[in-house]
Formats: C-alpha cells, structure tokens, sequence
C-alpha cells in the first residue's frame, strides 16, 4: 500500500510539472471569436472542365493560400474540411468584403485576339468567336484564347508618377508564354491603327478587363518580345493591388461558394474573454468555499486539485494544439462542476464506510470510498464523453470547441479527482493531528442530508405512476410551447445573416424594426440585450444590403459598431440543421446502448426515456420563453444529455450494487433506498454545478448568458427526471415484463 502510494504521488506530481511546463512555455491558440477576425467557409463546386473532388479542393486550397499571403493577414489559417470545404480563418480582418471577394473569384485569366465588333443587338457568336463587353460597354468580338493565366509567371500593381496614368498592372510572360505573346502582338501589329484588330483582350471570369491596342511602334510579325504587358484602366490602388493579386495566384481549379462567414471585433472578443474568466474565478472560488463547508479538510485538498484541474486541462489545450473558442471557454468552466462530481461521489461512498463502522479511521474510509464510487465516475465520464465525441464530428465552427474542452475537461477532471485528490487525501487522512480529531475530516460525519433522510425514510417509490404523472404534465405543457410558439431556430439552421452592432444609446427594438422594414428589410427580427446591445437577423444578404442595414441601425441609434457578422448558406444550414438531428438520434442511441451494456436493457432504457424527458422539457422552455435554438443551444443540450446520465448511473450503479447483496428483494424498495443513499451527492454536486452556472450566467456576458440559462434549466430538469422518471419507468417496465426485469441490474 506505501508502496502503491508513493508510485501515485509521483505520478501526480510529474503531471503537474509537465503541465505546469506546457503553460508557462506553449501559447494557446484562441479562436476568431476571442481575438477578433473572420471566418470564411468556402464550398467547391465542380465545373464543365473539373470535378470538385478531394484533389480539386487540395489545389484550389493551395492557390487561396498564395492569394491569402499577398493580402498580409498576420496568422492566417487555411485548413480542408471533408472532401469539398476549405476553412479559411483571417485573425483581425474585420471587413470580410474584400477577402471574401478576393478568396471567392476563380480568376480564369485568358487572352485573346480581337476579330472585330458587335452591335448591342448581334448576340450570334461565330464558329471560334465569342462576344463579350469591355471596360466602356464596347462589344468585342473575341477568336479562342491564345494564352491563359498559366503562363504567367508574375504580376504587380505600379503607380505611374511621370505621366499621370495613375494605378496599372504589369504582367510578365514566362517559357513559352514569351513567344505566344510576341506572335499574338506581331499578328495584330499587322492591323492598320484604329482597327479592332489591333486590339488584344485581356479577359479575367468571362469579363474584359482591358482590350488595349498594339503601339504603333511595335512591328508587323515581330510583336513584343520582352514578354511582358501592362494593364490599364481606371483602376484605384485597392482594384490594382487585387487585380494583380489574382493574376499572379492563378486560377481556381474549380468554382468555389461562400458557404458560411464569421466576423467578430477585438473588442468584443475581449470583453468575452474577461467576462468568462470573472466567471471561471467566482464560480470556482464559490464552489471551493461550498465544499470546503461541507468536507472541511478533504473539501479544502478538493478545491486545491481543482486549481490542479485547471492548469492540467489549460496544458493539454495547448499541447493538442486545439483552438480555444468562446463555447469552449464556457466547457471549460462547466468542467469545473464535473470535476467537483468525482470528488463529492468518493467523499460521500468514505462517508458511508465511516458510518457504518467497516472502516474505522478516515484513511481506511477514504481508500474504500475512492474503491466503491471508481465504477460509477467511471459511467458517468464516459457518457459525457460520449456527448463531447458528437459536438466534435457533428458541430462546426466554435460550437466544435467546445466539445474539445469539455472532453479535455472530463479527462482532466478524473486525472484531478483520482489522482492528485486521492495522493492529498491519503497524506493528510495518515497525519496523526487529522487521525486524532476525525471531524475536521469532513468524512467522519453523515452530513445533514443523510441525517435527515435517516430520520424520514421517506418511501418515494411505493406509487412510482404519480411521480410519472407529474413528468406528463411537465412533458405536455413543454409540447403545447413548442405546438403554439414554435422554436425560434437560430441563423446556423435556417441560413441567413445575423449581426450585433455596439450602439451609443439605447434603441427601442420596435423603432430598429420599423426603419429596416422602411429600408427593405420587413422581415428582419431586431433583438436588445443590455443597453447597448442590437442583434439583426435576416435572411440571406449580400454584402451592398448587409451594408444597408448597418446604416440603417447607425441612423436609429445615433451611432452603431458592428462587433459581429455571420452568414449561413441555405445549403449549409439545411445540413446544420440535419447534422443536429442525428447528433440528437445518435446520443440518445449511444447512450441506450452504452447503459444497456452496462445496466441491462431496463435500467439503460429508463435513462434514455429519462434524457428524451428532459430533451423536450427543454426545447419547450425556450420555445416560451423565445430563445433562440442555434448551434451554442445545441452544446447545451447535448451537455444537459450527458449530465442527466451521470444523475442516473449514479443512481443505478447503486442499484446494481444493492441487488447484488439483496437478491430476492424487490425492485421499488432498492431504487427507494439507492435513491436514498445518493441524495446527499446529488444535492451537494447541483450545489456546485449551480453556482458555478449562475456565475456563467450572470457574469459571462450576453453571448454566453442563454448557454449558461439552458444549463441551468437542464441541471434542475436532469436530476428531476433521474430520480423521478427514471427510477419510476425502471419500475414499470420491470412490471410489465412479469419479473424478467430481476436481470435488469
């Protein structure tokens, strides 16, 4: 046993020292909604010549990183996202107008002769010839492509100072581009002045950009031999600086489409950033002094681990590399709570063992605690791992995040509660000053819950139907919000556009609404938050109406900063909107199974008929109280799954236990006692999962105070249902299956 303890307290301390390492020398990477920037998700699209397949998209990507480069961006990021997206993130562009169109143009750069005019009205195009307009609306009859973008080898915008031209764009021939140019130059050369075709067309999407004419200079046959030539127009150093850009990138090999873009102010990406971490320091300072009130010495190791927890779960973010996101922010402190689980489980199984006399010093109390409550904080990790797995392959964007904290959080808290508490426990319960007054322990008590429960022994489960008759109610007064108020889907699973704007006064939504109806905009929903908070969705924009609406907004308030911008394809929400369906199916599928291979078919499916419960009370909520079910409520709803579990195995990893001692005993009388027996953890794990929320809520800022809001209710609906529909429907099912259900544990 000395033996096994110092191998974990060198463990423990080993992984502090890495991880302590990792911080101090590893930045973590924030993500665009922390630091400000924008985000473009970019969709290929196959062509009459190219198919837009895994290759395709590997090509284009590299041409949208030269293009991306030449735009200066500090830290870009450019990343593949299944066979056909690209991820494009540009940190402090906070105008995405001109990356977007720079990014989104194919830029097919052809040249061509020139055999002639047409008439506005002469749309016949020739065997070999098409027709197109330039620059000043002149058609221009164009013969086939004599050289293309392929043979550039560089381009440059240059301002001519001596003559006054202004802005052009040179462009270099290179190999055998050299000699095509100098025959297509010689030939047109050979066209008397004046004549069209003395002309070349230079010609970039299917649009004429310039059409100059041969000098007069330049011989018939010879053509111009340096391989290189200027384009003008009336161009200013912004129009130049990217035509050049374009030519010298090349090509797209396929067609791309702006799927979905983010953009998010510094500013408001750092008042996130303070907000949640004025929420992370309270809330934990809050949970630490409640448990430390509860299990005095132990509470006090509990709350030093938690610091533990913070800096191993920090450490493993910027190990990984993973981008830490305003929702992962947020599974970062929520991890906090499930951190305090596994300690309250093992505080409370020493409890028992101290109560009942079989360990008869805290040490003894707490090996067996930490041996007896391994099984069901093993359970309930695992489903919420499982909730995190999905947010990770289903979600997209910064909602993706979080799932990657809170996995990381999950582990790191289990790292915390089994390792470093367990190593601080063992040396402090072997202290002779804590062996010779076993109070200050915080085990050596049965804590006021269980006294009181002890006193009662309430028979909750006798008539398990009224207990689902009170969940029915709930359930049709959820489904009736949903039938008569509908849910208001959020901008990711409808497409469209969503701005937030910082505004100088308050504005009255109605008059917000009435100007942007008066604009064009009758459908635009207008949301305040605070007094200086103004959220505009509407359906899909471009970005000449998006600024019509901001000028809008200005007007109204007496001056507007937009501080947010997103667009949603119609495409991608309608995927958005599929990929949270399955993510739903596919949990409460995951977690049947799991607890079907765990607890046996009856208790697994009671949890789930619990989790559906708890899904639908939810939904209902917010569809009375109006809020919005985007992608951040998504999260959300997935954590409240997987904390509605970990309620619920606790509970039946305690029945499993108990049947195994009082085999004949019959199903209602051992759910009624295991419920019994794991109040107290229940009580004192929502204590600090509440506080730690209402932290969130109130001092996280608006962008997470609806996350922090659904966490809540589902923290208050989850443990309901875990004991109150969960236990019930075990019951019931173990009923109507004529006793079979004696296998259900």
């Amino acid at each position: 046993m000395i033996r096994s303890a110092r191998v974990r307290a060198l463990l423990a301390l080993t992984v502090i020292a890495v991880s302590l390492y990792i911080a101090l020398t590893v930045p973590i990477r924030l993500g665009l909604d922390l630091r400000g920037g924008t985000q473009i998700v970019l969709q290929t699209r196959s062509t009459p010549t190219a198919n837009a397949d895994r290759e395709a998209t590997d090509r284009t990507l590299e041409v949208l990183r030269g293009r991306v480069d030449a735009l200066g961006v500090a830290e870009p990021t450019l990343v593949r996202s299944g066979e056909d997206r690209i991820i494009v993130e540009l940190p402090g562009v906070r105008d995405p107008k001109q990356a977007a169109e720079v990014l989104g143009r194919t830029a097919q750069l052809t040249i061509h002769p020139v055999a002639g005019t047409a008439t506005a009205t002469d749309d016949t195009e020739r065997a070999g010839e098409r027709v197109l307009s330039d620059a000043s609306g002149e058609r221009l009859r164009l013969r086939a492509a004599a050289l293309t973008g392929q043979q550039v080898t560089d381009a440059a915008a240059r301002f001519d100072q001596e003559s006054g031209a202004g802005w052009h764009i040179t462009v270099d021939f290179g190999g055998a581009g050299r000699a095509e140019w100098a025959r297509l130059t010689g030939e047109a050369a050979c066209k008397p002045v004046g004549d069209p075709g003395r002309r070349v067309a230079i010609v970039l999407d299917d649009k004429i950009i310039s059409s100059p004419e041969v000098a007069p200079s330049i011989a018939c046959g010879t053509g111009i031999t340096a391989g290189s030539t200027q384009i003008t127009g009336s161009f200013d150093d912004t129009e130049a600086r990217e035509l050049a850009l374009l030519i010298k990138g090349g090509a797209l090999p396929v067609a791309v489409e702006t799927v979905e873009q983010r953009t998010v102010g510094p500013t408001l990406g750092a008042e996130a950033i303070a907000a949640s971490t004025w929420a992370a320091a309270i809330g934990t300072v809050l949970t630490s002094l409640f448990v430390i009130a509860v299990y005095r010495v132990m509470g006090m190791l509990a709350a030093l681990a938690l610091l533990c927890y913070g800096l191993i779960s920090y450490a493993a973010l910027a190990a990984l590399g993973a981008t830490l996101t305003l929702p992962g922010l947020a599974g970062f402190v929520l991890a906090i709570g499930m951190a305090v689980d596994a300690n309250v489980l093992v505080f409370e199984r020493a409890r028992e063992e101290h109560a009942a006399r079989q360990r008869p010093t805290p040490r003894s109390s707490l090996t067996a605690g930490f041996r007896n409550a391994f099984s069901a904080i093993a359970d309930s990790n695992i489903t919420t791992l499982i909730a995190a797995a999905l947010l990770f392959f289903l979600a997209s964007g910064p909602v993706r995040g979080f799932g990657v904290t809170l996995g990381i959080g999950v582990l790191a808290s289990m790292v915390s509660a089994l390792l470093i508490t367990r190593v601080l426990a063992d040396h402090a319960a072997s202290r002779p000053w804590l062996r010779n007054r076993p109070h200050l322990s915080g085990i050596a008590t049965t804590g006021p819950v269980r006294d009181r429960l002890l006193r009662r022994d309430p028979q909750l489960m006798r008539r398990p139907r009224r207990w689902l008759a009170g969940s029915a109610v709930l359930l049709v007064l959820a489904g009736a919000g949903i039938a008569l108020r509908g849910l208001d889907l959020g901008v990711e699973f409808t497409g469209g556009r969503l701005a937030e704007y910082t505004t100088s006064a308050p504005v009255d939504p109605d008059k917000a609404r009435a100007a942007l109806a008066d604009a064009g905009f009758p459908r635009a929903v207008v949301q305040t938050s605070g007094d200086d908070r103004l959220t505009v969705r509407t359906g899909a924009l471009s970005d000449a109406q998006a600024a019509e609406v901001t000028r809008t907004v200005d007007a109204v308030a007496g001056g507007a900063d937009r501080v947010r911008d997103e667009l949603i394809g119609p495409s991608l929400g309608e995927e958005l909107r599929r990929n949270a369906l399955i993510a739903l199916a596919l949990a409460l599928g995951a977690q049947l199974l799991y607890l079907a291979a765990r607890f046996r078919w009856v208790l697994g499916t009671a949890a789930v008929s619990a989790l559906a419960h708890d899904v639908l009370v939810l939904l209902g909520v917010f569809a009375w109280l109006g809020k919005p079910v985007d992608g951040v409520f998504l999260a959300a709803l997935l954590t409240v799954i997987g904390y509605s579990v970990n309620d619920s195995v606790v509970v039946f990893d305690r029945i499993r236990e108990l049947r195994r001692r009082h085999r004949t005993a019959p199903l209602p009388r051992i759910t009624n006692q295991a419920i019994l027996q794991t109040v107290p953890r229940t009580v004192n794990t929502g204590m600090g999962a509440a506080l730690i929320l209402t932290a969130l809520a109130v001092l996280g800022g608006d962008s997470l105070t609806d996350f922090a809001l659904a966490l809540l209710i589902g923290l208050v609906v989850g443990t309901w249902s875990s004991v109150f529909v969960a236990a019930p429907v075990a019951i019931e099912l173990q009923d109507r299956t004529g006793g079979r259900g004696k296998r259900a544990a």
